[in-house]
């Protein structure tokens, strides 16, 4: 009896399958030569586009390190801001309203126990940029500074049975980011607080946190308890430093190649090893790839970085990016889409209490991409649905008409009366090729409640402020209420509250869109 011809169409590949300009052929459905290699080229684009997608949080991580490095910040020492960071310095969306203090740990030869300051806000993220732990007011030590010992993966001795908070990294290095707040507007008594509280000192097995009962047990040496150390601060207020991961395809896997050989192959989830291993990146490999699969590389990188940049900066619906959605408003915030492990959104904390939400099962791989490529350090702490803890952050892309912000153009935000900010909030512009700060004469390109490092934005009579941007400071226009732009080059901003109110979360106060005053509207 014969096949239906139903059937047989269904399993039928026609003989030639076209890809752009490309063409699959197949004799009898059998791929000739020429098809063959058509076909493989496709594989290869494929896997190179995907190597971008997944290995991009570790070359934007490992493009921060290394960019210390080069500027003089070793692992081990800390980049602190005493006067806040400025825009001379390139570092993916970073604030100019709270004192930075960040270093890398080297855990290879053991742990490290780390003295937190207290009165911080702050986060320990892997090298693939999994967070770790929080640490200061949303960590287990709630703001009142503590004891931490981060473990490497190799690691297998003893380790405290009590007084330190434990944490485990896949990865051999881990990197801290910490903020404090400026007391009366002065960031000086936080930068001392840090420099004599903060401690980063190796761990002695058996010391503190463990008893001379469980040494007695057998269960751990007799350890010496250690002195705490004080590291060495590098001064990061206009110090010319380059962190942002390269949009350059070579440049960038050849970075995912240096991220991937520093670590130990365990690090990588197989998913996302098996597309970074297909184009040739391999632990204790070396990365030579030749000249048809450097083309594929070329192409694929440069296409993998425009995607994730259209998904970052103009995200469809679909990508749940959007704060308001369903009202018009461009606002966004990419993190409620999956929450902090791009995979499940935060939880609803109710009167009834914490409600989560089902884990769909499928990780949000471009919103990922997508947040590190704008983006640094990921913590519950950052899309939590809890008030008055951590902060929160809206991100302006375009202007109510959908159009890009160009420099050269004024503009101006109305925020209504009651921003939801039970500490304060600010209001800063960054250049859109590097995400990093507007650079103008301005050097803190940003508006907000704070008096410095800039002065405080003024209130209309309504209580409403009203936020200015433009090359030129429009007349009758306080100083802290103009953000000064470039003329040459696009910009977006970043909308951030810190303590946020419950008026943030149930969206009763919303903040107006970026209005076009003067200017391009291309």
């Amino acid at each position: 009896m014969p096949v239906d011809d139903a059937v047989l169409n269904s399993l039928t590949t026609p003989d030639e399958v076209s890809v752009g300009d490309r063409r699959m052929v197949f004799d009898g459905g059998m791929p000739t030569r020429g098809g063959a290699d058509d076909a493989y080229a496709h594989i290869d684009r494929t896997a190179a586009f995907d190597a971008f997608v997944q290995g991009l949080p570790a070359v934007s991580l490992w493009a921060i390190r290394k960019g210390f490095v080069e500027a003089g910040v070793q692992d081990g020492d800390v980049f602190l801001t005493s006067g806040l960071l400025d825009c001379r310095s390139l570092l993916l969306t970073a604030n100019c309203d709270t004192v930075y203090f960040i270093t890398f740990l080297d855990l290879s030869d053991g742990p490290v126990l780390v003295d937190v300051p207290s009165d911080v806000l702050g986060a320990a993220d892997d090298m693939w940029w999994r967070w770790v732990t929080d640490f200061g007011v949303p960590g287990p030590d709630r703001g009142t500074g503590g004891r931490y010992l981060f473990a490497g993966p190799g690691y297998e001795g003893t380790l405290p049975e009590g007084g330190v908070f434990v944490a485990r990294s896949r990865t051999n290095r881990v990197a801290l980011f910490g903020r404090a707040f400026l007391e009366d507007d002065d960031p000086a008594p936080v930068v001392d607080r840090i420099k004599d509280e903060l401690k980063i000192t190796p761990y002695t097995p058996g010391g503190l946190g463990s008893s001379i009962a469980s040494f007695l047990d057998g269960e751990c040496p007799l350890g010496q308890l250690g002195k705490p150390s004080t590291p060495r601060f590098v001064e990061g207020t206009g110090l010319a430093v380059n962190t942002c991961p390269p949009s350059d395809p070579d440049a960038f896997y050849r970075l995912l190649d240096e991220a991937v050989q520093a670590e130990p192959a365990s690090a990588l989830d197989p998913e996302v090893a098996a597309p970074i291993a297909a184009v040739g990146i391999v632990k204790d490999r070396p990365f030579s790839p030749d000249e048809r699969m450097a083309a594929i590389l070329t192409e694929a990188g440069a296409a993998a970085n425009a995607c994730v940049r259209a998904v970052a900066m103009r995200p469809r619906p679909a990508e749940g990016f959007h704060f308001y959605p369903d009202t018009g408003s461009n606002w966004i915030s990419p993190l409620f889409a999956g929450g902090y492990s791009f995979q499940t959104p935060p939880p609803s904390v109710t009167e009834e209490g914490v409600k989560p939400f089902p884990d769909p099962g499928a990780k949000k791989t471009l919103a990922r991409a997508s947040f590190f490529y704008v983006a640094t350090v990921v913590s519950p702490a950052m899309c939590m649905n809890l008030s008055g803890i951590g902060s929160q952050y809206l991100g302006a892309t375009m202007d109510s008409g959908q159009r890009t912000l160009h420099g050269g153009s004024t503009y101006r935000v109305r925020l209504p009366a009651g921003i939801p900010a039970g500490k304060f909030w600010s209001l800063t512009a960054y250049d859109t090729q590097t995400r990093s700060m507007v650079v103008t004469d301005q050097l803190f390109p940003r508006a907000g409640s704070q008096a410095y490092p800039t002065p405080a934005a003024v209130a209309d009579a309504d209580g409403s402020i009203t936020v200015w941007f433009g090359p030129v400071k429009p007349d009758g226009v306080t100083d802290g209420n103009w953000i000064q732009t470039d003329p040459d080059r696009a910009w977006f901003a970043l909308l951030r509250f810190y303590s946020p109110l419950p008026a943030f979360f149930d969206k009763s106060w919303r903040p107006g869109e970026v209005e076009l005053i003067d200017g391009e509207e291309a």
